[in-house]
């Protein structure tokens, strides 16, 4: 946990130095990933669930893609949620990820989550003041359940400087592959930074006491890869030591 301004952005990775940290990190995270679906002689352990969030073309496709890489895909489920269907608005704000969670023995990876409520919505003024207020208890408590319940919740925001970001839209503008991927609505965003930062710090603050929030410097795409990988395997370690599971050698 901390605040956006103290994320060290020059930590970077060369390509064979991200190559070499990769395999060392997918081998552990193969292990851990077998440990908990019971692979390993042992009894399934206890749910994963990982939360990406961060900035636009901040990387979280790509943080995602290498995080999965050694896992074989029955054991893993990547869920993307968007801006909610007219049908999920009848409901609470946080419906509509219940039935995406896994249970024990399971793994589940959200590009965004439930905190578009106090982010996007919040600031798009999507949500009233007293809604985006009220989710922070209410987020807290949902969070509550599940790791009170024996999940893993791994929070994660992938934190780039404006100057970077506008950099990378602009690279996605002039790619043919990877226009589609760049909305007006991520044009008009920038122009909302400071009240997004403001977002980001208030949700880190406010809901970081039953799972913590870990911001990982993204400026350097290679070193975020790492480093999301790094965390999910400490997480996963430290919840198997907190359940008093047994760690895979």
């Amino acid at each position: 946990m901390g605040r956006l301004d103290e994320v060290d952005l020059d930590l970077r990775l060369s390509r064979a130095e991200q190559d070499t940290e990769l395999d060392r990190a997918w081998s552990r995270l193969a292990l851990l990933r077998l440990r908990l679906g019971g692979q390993l002689g042992h009894d399934v352990g206890p749910p994963v669930t990982v939360v990406m969030e961060g900035w636009d073309a901040s990387g979280k496709g790509g943080c995602i893609k290498r995080l999965v890489h050694p896992i074989d895909p029955r054991h893993v489920r990547v869920v993307q949620f968007a801006a909610p269907t007219p049908d999920e608005k009848r409901h609470h704000f946080l419906w509509r990820f219940w039935p995406h969670l896994p249970g024990w023995g399971g793994m589940a990876v959200f590009d965004r989550s439930w905190y578009g409520r106090v982010l996007v919505e919040r600031v798009e003024g999507f949500a009233s003041v007293a809604e985006w207020e009220r989710a922070y208890g209410e987020i807290e408590a949902f969070e509550k359940t599940l790791v009170e319940d024996g999940m893993i919740l791994v929070k994660i925001w992938l934190h780039t400087s404006a100057q970077e970001q506008a950099a990378r839209f602009e690279r996605r503008a002039g790619d043919p592959l990877k226009r589609w991927k760049l909305t007006e609505e991520d044009w008009r965003n920038r122009d909302k930074r400071r009240d997004y930062v403001q977002a980001v710090e208030d949700m880190v603050a406010r809901t970081s006491s039953v799972a913590p929030w870990h911001l990982i410097a993204a400026e350097s795409k290679r070193y975020a890869r790492v480093a999301v990988i790094d965390t999910v395997i400490a997480e996963i370690e430290a919840g198997l030591t907190r359940l008093g599971l047994e760690l895979p050698a």
